[in-house]
């Protein structure tokens, strides 16, 4: 079974995740979606695609496209990727996978209305290192995981979709979604949530909050398109803890700081996982397996740990909203 690829957006990630989802076998990529035929043309190109179009329903009618990636700006994925699943395209929708936890839950609607698969594109959630030191944690390797920290914060220019209110522009929804991810991850669903933050404009630049359980346990969550932060995280327990290197979503090592005295204080365990291609091919060969499979969902990913991240960080833009700090910032 080859599973047929249409790819909906021609910008930097399509550019990274193309050549990777060309390396996993039983995948091919026959055709591509840009705003201009001339855009599609020129990745069409560069990546050997046979079609490229600026027609989105001639992509979508095409009977040798069996699954499209959507990596368009957040704002356009609940409508592309409803109009994809109405065209019976199964759908791999790039983080954010949507604006709000109601717009998530329409998507996976959808997707089972129709029969199809719908993913959010979290690569993070099949990157090696994370899963290994999920699994882990899961087996008793920190005992009672008490707190998750982590960041993402970087002064880099972003996009201007990510900076303009018509577009939704949001850096929790692109930077702070991966902290808020892993604390999910390693600890469920928060109880409350407190948040503030720094907007430009009506859009989110720069922020932190605190996720709490009503057993003490916490996470703490930061993201900037501003400043620095530290690109590490870190998931505590009662037995030890464990650092994810920078950059924590996309990184190859991990150090383990529990099993012994000396491994705690002296010489953590080091875990690592070399990076495969760019990083998305796990994800992309869970997919697959997925589809040959006969699943709607990944279970590693699916819908209800899709909405419950979407629904807190819906919950963190409120707060952000009513408890922001209103600046103009230059150096965005």
């Amino acid at each position: 079974m080859t599973i047929r690829w249409g790819i909906i957006g021609t910008g930097d990630i399509s550019s990274r995740l193309v050549p990777d989802l060309l390396t996993v076998d039983g995948c091919s990529v026959t055709a591509v979606w840009g705003r201009a035929q001339e855009r599609a043309d020129s990745f069409a190109a560069e990546h050997d695609i046979p079609f490229a179009t600026d027609q989105r329903a001639r992509l979508l009618e095409r009977g040798d496209v069996d699954m499209v990636y959507i990596a368009t700006p957040a704002h356009t994925h609940r409508q592309i990727a409803l109009e994809a699943l109405e065209a019976g395209k199964h759908v791999l929708v790039e983080k954010p996978m949507a604006m709000s936890a109601p717009d998530v839950e329409a998507i996976f609607a959808k997707a089972r209305e129709v029969g199809k698969f719908a993913m959010e594109a979290m690569w993070m959630r099949f990157n090696r290192l994370h899963v290994e030191v999920i699994e882990r944690i899961r087996a008793g390797l920190l005992g009672d995981v008490r707190s998750v920290r982590a960041s993402f914060g970087t002064p880099f220019r972003a996009s201007p979709t990510r900076l303009r209110p018509a577009d939704g522009g949001s850096i929790l929804l692109d930077r702070g979604i991966y902290a808020v991810t892993l604390a999910h991850w390693a600890m469920g669903r928060p109880d409350s949530v407190n948040a503030s933050g720094v907007v430009d404009g009506a859009v989110d630049i720069a922020g932190h909050a605190t996720l709490d359980y009503s057993d003490g346990r916490f996470a703490h969550a930061a993201w900037s398109g501003v400043e620095f932060l530290d690109l590490s995280a870190a998931i505590s327990g009662d037995h030890g803890w464990v650092t994810l290197d920078p950059m924590f979503w996309a990184g190859s090592t991990a150090r383990i700081h529990a099993g012994s005295a000396e491994r705690i204080f002296g010489s953590p365990e080091i875990l690592n996982h070399p990076r495969q291609g760019n990083g998305y091919v796990p994800m992309l060969g869970a997919v697959r397996d997925a589809l040959r499979d006969g699943l709607w969902e990944h279970p590693s990913h699916d819908r209800d740990s899709t909405v419950e991240v979407a629904q807190t960080l819906d919950a963190i833009r409120e707060l952000v909203d009513n408890n922001s700090l209103e600046t103009t910032r230059d150096s965005i």
